[in-house]
């Protein structure tokens, strides 16, 4: 039986999809090869200086400089290394120390010492998070599994109940923090230094208005108090030094922030008396993952094995729990004499004190493991143990240990830390023991009693439930902090999200011009929110990143571009897409409108298909259908290709293999547009026969600015004035106005020439070798201000371009101000020009002489005194460009899919 043809298309769609997708991989192949052969050959040419002679030399002194410049070799200033060194009484290890440093230093993000830095002031002006969608952000110290268990991976499930999108990333990453900030509205650091890195993100969060927590779990930003801790005292000198190191810079980025959150009372007390005013409590707690890993162990009863062993276990997660241990360890030698059936398994790195070699086999240690392994280890164990040392680093720790055994069914005995003993009733729920008789008789009694165990057991299992259940914690603790994430409310304004791939302050090109006053315009208009996608110069000292900032009240999102080099990332960039995924999710746009995307990729139109969002495509030049953006090829003559055959831009192009991948990619991209739109007719037909359906693609007229004055009165007897503003390339005709203007033998012209870098204080125009009896001016680029000043000075515009141009918006500007226009044709360039009316046409082709025998038929004194375009009222307008705009953008948009 044949298919149905609803299913036929499905299928159709899905083959394409599939195919768009193997084209991307094979894509992003080629890059991955390229890039291990470029990487290839530079670490052959460093291996190659690194054994001269000369390279030896250079880091002999590298070395020296950095030592007379007062640091290390690693930038570490040396004066503050020798202080803490001192500080820490550990001079007579410096060597160790150093090296510790030196590998801390060097694990240390590569931008670390950067700060945020512009080429304008848009680019680090403060901005808010005012209307983005909720979300919060975790930029936490992950190498540290258990810590980030109960500390990251629990807050995360704990918001994502309360309905909050999160994300953590890793403090180390600087670049992906940096994006990430972008995009949230709140930002949490957790057990964060404030390395000079970090200083760089909060500076970022400061910047873009967020505010900032910082939560920790243990007493590490005191150093008194850090002191107390008895557990320093067995750690090598080194590894102590390199604890008390960091005590500094957590507590300076601690004060950096808002606000505070703390695992215990007792430590956010001491975050509080730190400085820090606000500081909640968020206690550590169980977990989907916990509570599935205990389910499937069926625990839950505390064994009863008659006369066999009674097991004590203690995990110990690290290094730093010698002294606490030993709190346990007469009580343990106490019991284990008078009663043989008491076993120690010790889990994890401990120094096992000697006292506890008499017992022999009874006395087992047992390597670390992964958590679900140690649960399942826990869970055949009869008693859990958890002592403390006293001290005030003690009492700000949690009572996870507890709730660990507890949701066993295991009973426990603790110190009586205050954590403990606000969770434990002695006898009850659990066990306290504050001495070595304490201890002894607790694990007696309880090795005595089955039933005693399984009864406290079975307490602390539903105590832990009640109190630490992960809905419970989230409701009763996390909410009151964060509260619950309210979607910024819509008055039913049609959300637009513009992509071009320059935008101010970085303007540049026609395509940018419009974007920029369609975006002016429909943000005017009260009807429209809009928001910016596009690229940025590199920033010194920023580390490749997105950077949000806001233009004339619109908020735009600027991201790094890949290098020129890569021919691939210019339509298909995958460091592009998930940043603009992530935008979409925090702009939540009705419809995305991409002028021109070059550099920024492809793989947001996929994002836009996968999430149902409609797109529109202005078709600005020949992107989309050429890898040579304006069909010029490599002698700068226009291909004349109408429909494009993919074996002649083979030709044209031999080293590009991705030519076909590239035609996938786009070509999908144009038919899963939800309407195209062109500045011209000339480039809509071009389109069309390429493949376009002409039903889904439609006129869109580019506007321009007008004249703010009527055009002054041309000097009488003034020679012939020409202008051009197309810059050096050839695509534009700039060596094709050379040649015609050398070859002229009349001296009575003057040509102006626009070198848009004099802005810049830099020039790419360069006359000193023409040959040419007239006049050259080389003038400033003009701007909103000056444009009709640089028209007033000019009779005739010059716009011999290369090819079919997709429209020509200074042909307009010209047109509109009575300058009369030299331009090739066919072309969007020539839609408003009559031949020997209001201008000349030349073709696309056109030779030097050409050019030379147009422009020397207006060489004639007094041509143009009082000239008007007589067709001036034809010409398109912005307004109208953005009304017509608008009611394509919204007839897009179905009704039911509008953000309300």
């Amino acid at each position: 039986m044949d298919s149905h043809p609803a299913d036929r298309l499905g299928d159709a769609r899905s083959d394409d999809r599939l195919d768009l997708y193997r084209a991307s991989a094979r894509l992003q192949d080629m890059r991955a090869v390229a890039a291990r052969d470029d990487l290839d050959r530079l670490a052959h040419l460093i291996r190659l200086q690194e054994r001269s002679l000369s390279g030896r030399l250079v880091r002999l002194l590298r070395a020296v400089r950095a030592l007379a410049l007062g640091r290390t070799p690693t930038g570490q200033p040396l004066r503050q290394a020798v202080v803490r060194l001192r500080q820490d009484g550990a001079i007579r290890t410096t060597r160790r120390v150093a090296r510790r440093i030196r590998h801390a230093l060097r694990s240390t993000p590569p931008h670390a010492g950067l700060t945020p830095a512009a080429t304008h002031d848009a680019y680090v002006r403060a901005v808010g998070a005012d209307g983005l969608a909720p979300r919060i952000l975790i930029i936490a110290e992950l190498s540290l599994g258990q810590c980030a268990k109960y500390r990251v991976w629990q807050r995360v499930e704990q918001l994502r109940y309360l309905g909050w999108a999160c994300r953590v990333v890793d403090w180390r990453d600087t670049g992906p923090v940096l994006t990430a900030l972008q995009f949230c509205t709140q930002v949490v650091f957790y057990r964060v230094p404030a390395f000079d890195s970090v200083q760089t993100l909060l500076a970022e969060a400061r910047r873009l208005s967020l505010p900032c927590w910082w939560e920790v779990d243990d007493l590490i930003f005191d150093r008194d108090l850090y002191l107390r801790n008895g557990n320093l005292a067995t750690l090598p000198d080194a590894e102590r030094a390199q604890l008390l190191l960091g005590v500094g810079l957590f507590r300076n980025c601690m004060l950096a922030c808002d606000r505070g959150i703390a695992s215990t009372p007792a430590l956010a007390e001491a975050m509080r008396a730190a400085g820090l005013r606000d500081v909640a409590v968020i206690e550590n707690a169980l977990d989907a993952e916990t509570l599935a890993v205990v389910a499937g162990l069926g625990a839950g009863q505390a064994r009863d094995d008659g006369d066999g062993p009674v097991v004590v276990i203690y995990g110990s997660g690290t290094r730093t729990h010698d002294a606490d241990f030993r709190v346990a360890v007469p009580g343990l030698v106490a019991a284990m004499a008078a009663d043989a059936r008491l076993w120690l398994q010790i889990v994890g790195d401990l120094a096992v004190p000697g006292e506890l070699a008499a017992f022999g086999d009874r006395v087992e240690i047992l390597p670390g493991r992964p958590y679900r392994d140690y649960l399942a280890l826990l869970a055949q164990a009869d008693i859990a143990i958890a002592p403390l040392e006293d001290c005030i680093f003690n009492d700000a720790k949690s009572n996870i240990k507890y709730i660990e055994a507890a949701i066993l069914g295991l009973p426990s005995v603790c110190s009586p830390r205050r954590a403990f003993a606000d969770a434990i009733i002695d006898g009850r729920n659990g066990c306290l023991a504050a001495t070595d008789d304490d201890w002894a008789h607790a694990l007696r009694r309880l090795a005595d009693d089955a039933g005693l165990r399984r009864r406290i057991g079975a307490c602390g299992r539903t105590d832990v439930m009640t109190r630490y259940a992960p809905d419970r914690v989230a409701r009763q603790q996390v909410a009151p902090v964060f509260g619950t994430p309210a979607i910024p409310p819509t008055d039913g304004r049609l959300r637009v999200l513009c992509v071009n791939v320059y935008y101010a302050p970085r303007s540049f090109g026609g395509a940018t011009l419009v974007a920029e006053e369609m975006v002016r315009r429909l943000r005017a208009t009260g009807a429209v929110e809009v928001a910016v996608l596009t690229s940025r110069p590199a920033i010194a000292g920023r580390p490749h990143s997105a950077l949000r900032y806001q233009e004339g009240n619109v908020p735009v999102l600027s991201i790094d571009m890949p290098p020129d080099g890569d021919a691939i990332a210019a339509f298909d960039n995958p460091a592009a897409t998930p940043v603009f995924a992530d935008f979409i999710a925090a702009f939540r746009p009705d419809v995305v409108h991409v002028h021109a995307p070059q550099g920024l990729g492809a793989g947001m139109l996929r994002v836009c298909r996968e999430r149902g969002i409609p797109y529109v495509v202005t078709l600005h030049d020949a992107w989309w259908l050429c890898d040579r953006q304006f069909m010029v090829r490599a002698d700068d003559r226009f291909c004349g290709q109408a429909r494009i055959d993919p074996r002649v831009c083979q030709r044209c192009r031999p080293q590009a293999r991705y030519l076909d991948d590239r035609a996938v990619l786009l070509g999908q991209g144009l038919r899963d547009a939800a309407l195209l739109l062109s500045p011209s007719a000339a480039h809509r037909t071009l389109h069309i026969a390429n493949g376009v359906d002409p039903a889904r693609i439609v006129v869109n007229r580019n506007g321009f600015r007008w004249p703010a004055r009527p055009r002054p009165g041309r000097p009488a007897e003034l020679v012939p004035r020409f202008g051009y503003v197309g810059g050096t390339e050839a695509v534009k005709g700039f060596p094709l106005i050379r040649a015609a203007f050398e070859g002229l033998d009349r001296p009575d012209w003057i040509l102006r020439l626009v070198d848009n870098k004099l802005n810049l204080g830099l020039r790419s125009i360069d006359v000193a070798e023409w040959r040419v009896r007239g006049q050259l001016d080389i003038v400033a680029a003009y701007d909103g201000e000056t444009m009709d000043a640089f028209f007033d000075s000019i009779d005739v515009l010059l716009f011999p371009s290369r090819w079919p141009e997709s429209y020509g918006l200074t042909v307009r500007e010209a047109l509109a101000r009575d300058v009369w226009v030299v331009a090739s044709s066919p072309g969007g360039q020539a839609e408003d020009i009559v031949d020997g009316v209001n201008g000349t046409l030349i073709g696309l082709d056109a030779t030097p002489a050409d050019l030379a025998t147009a422009v020397s038929a207006l060489l004639d004194r007094g041509r143009f005194d009082g000239y008007v375009n007589p067709f001036k009222d034809r010409l398109a307008t912005w307004d109208a460009q953005a009304r017509d705009l608008l009611d394509l953008l919204r007839g897009v948009v179905a009704p039911e899919s509008r953000t309300l």
